[in-house]
């Protein structure tokens, strides 16, 4: 009896220690034992697993099928997953599923089947390969678009060149008005593939050195008579701005894009922000966070209280021909222009989109910098969890994000600090942390997530529920375009993404000081 004791509490130290989530179960699939890392994982406490079916942590659809596999496997003694290992949905308390793979081993005890889960959580990692995958796709689609392209502009050189000494011979006056609608079509068909080009990355740039306010100042002046008196036109633009290589013509052709598909998306009215300011990526956050290099830049900011995009339409706005307008004949070229423009000029373009709430585009443009202008110090070199400072020791930060990779860049940031931390992948979710009575002295949110509370009605309840809790939002979007979507209007602490690593630690100093 002593040596049964002594193995069960070598047993639990194992599993407790364990980096990797861990279930063991019987041969009926109910839980026997559970390590901190499975419970975590599925947002259990430990105690609330052990003696449950392990359906409960499977969707509907699998755990169907589980008692079946189970026994199956008992009689048959075939090898479906035991041994093998397979990419399966796990679900955790609050109903939300999650891809996992999972590895099985079995023993026996006493005669009895048991069986003994190891559990790797992919979410990061899917994010991982959907983003590398479509950066892949783009590259394929621009390759093969360029080389569509350059041949179909060879094909309409000819019928261009052929139609215009037609037209110079001495065509009579039934063959002209037909050999003008051709030249024309052929004159949109080279308009076309010189869009084309530009979003495969080999259109012919003319880049010059010039101040990115004037140009969008000039720019905004046509685009306000093209869109009219109901949609209202708001710039933020920094003070001396940094100067950049840009080809003018065609930073003009990609703001009115975006300002054209800004007008669609909000329907009869709306309202559309332009803002720039210089902005230097010496952050190893905000550089994973937007994956882009770090350096100079001039970023323009263009925002929309428009309808915003659907994750799908995301990963695929950039692709040409892509479009949401089908009834108004979008023809799918505008972003893939965009994407092509920013490529081929050196820079980069983020997009942060929430259905119903509108959709912000960021233009990164490399600035142009003398070699003696001082970089400042660089946060890579920072430490998970340091020496607290006076305002982060002791306390316990609540990180609320349903993005798996910026919850996980979020938390980092704050260890960095050192700060504890709690994790909620939703405002729901989180709600249900402090009414569980975790210890809590700040809730660092998201503003827009899925479920019934958004960052505004979390805050809300916050503050009147938990008194005592701080409260600081965090939004891609700029705070004074979003705030006006959402229903509350209690001036909250709002950060916007992507900040610096140098921005959280002084808003995170000034909440706790004061």
């Amino acid at each position: 009896m002593v040596k049964e004791t002594e193995d069960s509490a070598v047993l639990n130290a194992i599993l407790d220690a364990a980096v990797d989530a861990m279930i063991v179960s019987d041969h009926k699939g109910i839980i026997e034992r559970a390590n901190a890392a499975a419970a975590k994982m599925f947002q259990y406490e430990t105690s609330e697993m052990i003696g449950k079916s392990l359906n409960i942590l499977m969707p509907a659809a699998l755990a169907a099928q589980h008692d079946g596999f189970m026994s199956h496997h008992i009689k048959t003694g075939e090898k479906r997953i035991i041994g093998i290992g397979r990419d399966v949905e796990g679900q955790r308390k609050d109903g939300t599923t999650f891809p996992l793979h999972l590895s099985v081993g079995n023993s026996e005890i006493a005669g009895q089947p048991l069986f003994v889960g190891i559990l790797h959580d992919q979410t990061e990692q899917k994010a991982t390969e959907e983003i590398l995958a479509r950066s892949q796709r783009l590259d394929a689609i621009g390759q093969m678009t360029g080389g569509i392209a350059h041949d179909f502009n060879n094909l309409l050189t000819v019928i261009i060149g052929n139609l215009e000494l037609l037209e110079m011979q001495g065509a009579g006056a039934r063959q002209l008005p037909l050999i003008k609608d051709a030249l024309e079509s052929a004159e949109m068909g080279a308009d076309l593939t010189s869009r084309l080009m530009m979003f495969a990355g080999r259109s012919n740039l003319k880049p010059e050195e010039a101040d990115l306010q004037q140009l969008c100042t000039d720019t905004l002046e046509m685009i306000k008579m093209s869109l009219g008196a109901n949609y209202q036109i708001r710039t933020d633009f920094a003070a001396n701005l940094d100067r950049v290589l840009i080809d003018p013509t065609q930073f003009k052709s990609a703001l009115m894009n975006l300002a054209f598909n800004a007008r669609d998306a909000m329907g009869h009215s709306g309202e559309l922000l332009i803002s720039t300011s210089n902005v230097t990526i010496d952050d190893r956050y905000i550089a994973q966070e937007i994956d882009i290099e770090p350096g100079h830049y001039v970023r323009l900011s263009i925002s929309d209280t428009g309808d915003g995009m659907s994750a799908e339409a995301q990963k695929r706005a950039f692709e040409p021909f892509f479009t949401t307008k089908t009834e108004t004949g979008g023809t799918g070229l505008g972003l893939a222009m965009v994407h092509g423009f920013m490529r081929q000029s050196a820079g980069h373009v983020t997009l942060y989109s929430e259905l119903g709430l509108g959709t912000s585009f960021g233009l990164y443009f490399p600035t142009l910098t003398d070699d003696a202008k001082e970089t400042p110090a660089s946060d890579t070199d920072l430490q998970v969890n340091p020496k607290p400072e006076s305002y982060s020791e002791g306390k316990v930060v609540l990180v609320v994000e349903d993005n798996a990779k910026v919850r996980k860049l979020s938390l980092e940031r704050i260890q960095s600090l050192g700060f504890e931390t709690l994790e909620a992948d939703s405002g729901d979710a989180a709600y249900q942390l402090l009414l569980n009575g975790a210890r809590v002295d700040l809730v660092f949110s998201d503003l827009v997530m899925p479920g019934s509370l958004n960052g505004y009605d979390l805050a809300a309840k916050v503050e009147a529920e938990f008194p005592n809790l701080k409260v600081l939002l965090t939004s891609g979007y700029a705070g004074d375009v979003i705030s006006s979507r959402l229903p509350q209007s209690h001036p909250f602490e709002l950060l916007h993404k992507p900040y610096r690593q140098a921005e959280l630690v002084s808003r995170l100093k000034q909440m706790f000081s004061a």
